[in-house]
């Protein structure tokens, strides 16, 4: 999983009969210091996501389409959850 963050829509009315009715958005993955890391990718939205909001992305075709309830689906990225909060601390 990746922590990314809502940074657009894409609309596509024809696409793959598996897609029928999902919502496409495009993610930025980040560091944990909120800095972007790499590069946007598409991803399908299993959640509710929204612009800007912080995101948990699963990377994993299998994986993905799976958690979304669209076995076979071909699908690379799918967003799992949406984050209230990261809390990172310091090892001693």
């Amino acid at each position: 999983m990746q922590i990314a963050r809502v940074v657009g829509t894409v609309v596509s009315t024809q696409k793959h009969r598996k897609f029928e009715g999902a919502k496409l958005l495009l993610v930025q993955p980040l560091n944990l210091d909120d800095t972007p890391r790499g590069n946007t990718l598409l991803a399908v939205d299993g959640v509710g996501a929204g612009i800007h909001e912080k995101v948990l992305v699963v990377l994993e075709g299998r994986a993905a389409g799976e958690a979304l309830g669209r076995k076979a689906a071909p699908v690379d990225a799918a967003i799992i959850g949406i984050i209230d909060t990261v809390d990172v601390r310091e090892s001693l």
